[in-house]
């Protein structure tokens, strides 16, 4: 059996008290009565630890530094290194006889973590890697192999104290440690430098998943190879890895099968499983390997079922990863002296070890990026990144210290070269690599482009929660897709990331079973994705891809915008969450997530909707509009202030017109006398910096003349469109004559307006609650306004030193355009009355043609 024991040092001239539980396997199955005597001093240990990992935390999080290195630095300062030195805190915290309770709990933690690092593994992003990704993964196994064993036989050479321990036993932790890439705080690190989603940072999370499987697969191997009975070890585990993947892993998935259909998976069933993974880890510890292997396998083998895991993470994850697993990061600080590795080990020596341990992974990727002649700046913060040490390093070099084959010197050196290395890789990265900004240049960004060019129409379709399906497939039913002018779809599952969980981004195919059977499709993210698919099969031009992106709410944003930006969307909509009154009605428009809101609306690189539910998915899909007497069945209104947000908003109604069951009606307002002479003479008495503004704001009227000149031009002889114009002074009258107007409509469209400052909507801005709807938007989706219309609100997309031009070039690099105007044989005489139907506004007088630039980031 395995020799297991746990190693605390204590004496301050460098000698070790040894104090070993349970030598011949079972190393965290202790007796009942030391469990309960204990038990108190326990709890204060407990207490401890967690204090302090949290008060470490909120000191590092303005550093930026991953939660682990706070969860080892918390490990050191309660060890020998610093408070475990002071007699008070030995004797009453940390006493010897308290080791047994400890380990017992340390070790039942790193059991059932490693069950959620083997339930969240899957083998598929491993099997799906590039072969630049597989590359780069073998050579930062083999290389580090090397690193790892010569800096152990060079730690002999340059410090004495070190060859009393076998010199080769102990190189084969060290290099295993140099070889581990931890694949969550590798995610968390590409997160903080916003690279999650550049190719870097996808290349550095698919090799980061195979290095962490190889790592893990060479931990196995060496403890077996290191075991006094290896020729035992070896056949045994092999027959209890053939054991689960072909008799217990069919047994358990036909189990939760059965339940999942039945939908009695029940409290039963997790205590079963938590019963098991005690039972897993402790036939591998019978064989003589660790626990945790068991119970990683158990993870690895459970069913990939969301009802099942999403079950077992809410009862492992924040009671393992927040409670638990600080007591196995104590463990480890026990055995962990700085002070004593510094006087025992040249200062030199411990650079030179650190320096080398960092480069290996760096050259292994270079060697990599240089085979395959790409920029080696781009290699350098890959193998930076790549440094990123966890858990799995942490257990590596325990792993060492329990069969002792590591000593209180090279166990020390170890975890402090891979605190140095967690602790470098963000700072180094961000003050080295200076990622090139690659301008993906795509034309359509806006919908004005798509409609303009007859392109397809991409879309990215945001989805919080099961509520927002049916009326974002409604609204992307009215965008009117055709084989002329058709529409890719991506959906995307919004999920927040709690707890030890990994952000991620899951691609879904189309061939899942969930997706076939309906009545499987149990989760939330099983319906969504059924919902769009059968979109998708409804209509022949729709294309859809569903993906669920899981991340905290404050970074959601970077990931609808990367996406966005990867995909090459021309509209971005997302949900505006509204909440219900009992009676049915639609509260104040009060979003769950305005920060991210805001965040999309200043950062995407695509145009951006909003839409305020007023339960538009069951009203398109029950047929003709209420009291409608149009042909067409639903109706949808488009209010039009001026500016290009309105713009856009008109464009994307347009498209909505050639819908053979939708009628629109466009609804634009101008300025009337008092209004006109309020502008006048505020531009009169301004600077020259107003007057400029002033000459901006007319550049944009003359686009809107042309734009709206052309809407009505080409849908003269559309009797689903009618369009009016509307002259009013103020706020008060716009909104009077929207009410005025109100024909029970499905659908309002209107444009954000932010950066449009409008004498028609004066007065409406004093009452907003919602800024990121703006202010037209925010009046239409308040309970003020008497109407079960939902409201589209849109942004569009505009480079940031736009400048408004009505006669420039048709069409920019971005995709941003300035509407040409029409040939004087095509013009139609002005009218001046106030309510114009199919009648437009037109100046023939023009300006100087100025460009309007592209912001080239």
């Amino acid at each position: 059996m395995a020799e297991s024991g746990y190693l605390v040092n204590r004496t301050k001239d460098g000698s070790e008290a040894c104090y070993y539980v349970n030598q011949t396997g079972g190393n965290y199955f202790q007796s009942t009565s030391a469990l309960t005597t204990s038990l108190p001093l326990f709890a204060l240990q407990l207490s401890v630890v967690l204090f302090t990992t949290r008060l470490l935390l909120l000191i590092l999080r303005p550093l930026r530094q991953p939660s682990i290195v706070a969860l080892i630095i918390a490990g050191v300062l309660l060890g020998p290194s610093a408070l475990g030195a002071t007699p008070l805190f030995f004797d009453h915290v940390l006493p010897l006889k308290a080791v047994k309770v400890l380990e017992t709990f340390a070790n039942l933690a790193l059991v059932y973590y490693m069950f959620l690092f083997g339930l969240e593994m899957d083998l598929k992003p491993i099997m799906n890697s590039g072969s630049e990704a597989i590359r780069i993964a073998i050579s930062g196994i083999l290389i580090p192999l090397g690193f790892g064993f010569g800096l152990f036989y060079l730690l002999q050479l340059l410090d004495s104290n070190a060859k009393e321990i076998s010199s080769f036993k102990g190189s084969i932790f060290w290099a295993i440690t140099l070889t581990a890439t931890n694949f969550p705080d590798v995610a968390q690190v590409l997160t903080d430098l916003k690279l999650l989603r550049t190719d870097i940072g996808r290349l550095a999370m698919s090799s980061a998943v195979s290095s962490d499987f190889c790592t893990w697969i060479l931990l196995v191997v060496a403890m077996s190879l290191l075991n006094a009975y290896p020729y035992y070890v070896l056949p045994s585990i092999l027959a209890f890895v053939l054991l689960c993947g072909f008799v217990i892993r069919p047994v358990i998935s036909k189990i939760a099968s059965h339940a999942v259909k039945g939908d009695d998976f029940t409290e039963q069933h997790i205590w079963f499983i938590l019963g098991w993974i005690v039972f897993f880890g402790f036939i591998t510890d019978a064989f003589g390997l660790h626990s945790m292997v068991g119970s990683f396998m158990l993870g690895v083998i459970m069913p990939r079922r969301d009802v099942i895991r999403m079950k077992l993470m809410e009862r492992l994850d924040d009671f393992v990863s927040v409670i638990m697993m600080p007591l196995f990061f104590l463990t480890s600080g026990t055995r962990t002296d700085v002070g004593f590795m510094l006087k025992e080990t040249p200062w030199y020596a411990i650079f030179i070890i650190i320096f080398l341990s960092f480069g290996a992974k760096i050259l292994s990727t270079l060697l990599v990026f240089l085979l395959h002649n790409k920029p080696m700046e781009d290699g350098f913060a890959l193998g930076v990144i790549m440094n990123t040490k966890g858990v799995m390093s942490i257990i590596i070099i325990n792993a060492g210290r329990n069969i002792k084959v590591l000593n209180n010197q090279t166990f020390t050196i170890m975890v402090f070269s891979a605190l140095a290395m967690t602790c470098l890789v963000e700072p180094i990265v961000a003050a080295t690599y200076k990622p090139r900004k690659k301008l993906l240049r795509y034309k359509h960004r806006t919908i004005e482009s798509v409609l303009e060019n007859g392109v397809e129409f991409k879309i990215l379709a945001c989805v919080l929660s099961n509520r927002d399906a049916p009326c974002m497939i409604s609204l992307l039913e009215a965008s009117n897709a055709s084989p002329d002018f058709p529409i890719c779809v991506i959906a995307v599952h919004l999920v927040e990331l709690t707890g030890r969980n990994t952000a991620m981004l899951i691609v879904h195919d189309h061939s899942m079973t969930s997706m076939s059977n309906p009545v499987r499709a149990k989760s939330e993210s099983d319906q969504i994705i059924f919902a769009f698919n059968s979109y998708e099969k409804r209509n022949g031009a729709v294309s859809v891809q569903t993906i669920t992106a899981i991340s905290p709410y404050e970074n959601m944003h970077e990931d609808i915008c990367s996406l966005a930006l990867d995909k090459r969307v021309s509209l971005i909509i997302i949900p505006f969450q509204t909440v219900l009154t009992a009676d049915g009605r639609v509260e104040d428009a009060k979003s769950t997530f305005p920060a991210m809101n805001q965040y999309v609306l200043e950062n995407a690189t695509c145009s951006v909707g909003l839409l305020v539910d007023r339960g538009l998915g069951s009203i398109m899909q029950t047929g003709p509009a209420r009291n409608s007497s149009s042909s067409k069945g639903h109706r949808i209104a488009m209010i039009f202030i001026g500016g290009p947000d309105d713009r856009e908003a008109l464009a994307y109604a347009w498209r909505m017109a050639g819908h053979p069951e939708i009628s629109l009606a466009v609804l634009r307002f101008l300025p009337g006398r008092i209004a006109a002479q309020s502008t006048s003479e505020h531009s009169s008495n301004g600077h020259d910096e107003l007057s400029s503004s002033m000459t901006i704001e007319e550049r944009e009227k003359r686009l809107d003349d042309d734009y709206t000149y052309e809407f009505m031009f080409k849908t003269l002889d559309d009797e689903s469109i009618t369009y009016t114009e509307k002259v009013v002074n103020n706020g008060d009258e716009t909104l009077a004559e929207i009410r005025r107007n109100d024909a029970d409509f499905d659908l309002y469209i209107v444009g954000r307006g932010e950066k449009t400052q409008s004498v028609l909507t004066s007065g409406l801005s004093d009452w907003n609650s919602c800024q990121e709807l703006g202010t037209m938007g925010d009046t239409l989706a308040s309970s003020n306004f008497a109407s079960h219309a939902s409201v589209l609100v849109v942004q569009q997309y505009v480079p940031k030193n736009y400048i408004a031009n009505p006669h420039g070039f048709s069409a920019s690099h971005d995709g941003s355009r300035t509407w040409r105007p029409l040939m004087v044989s095509e013009q139609v005489p002005f009218g001046n009355t106030t309510s114009i139907s199919h009648r437009y506004v037109y100046d023939q007088e023009e300006d100087d043609d100025d460009d309007y630039d592209y912001d080239r980031k």
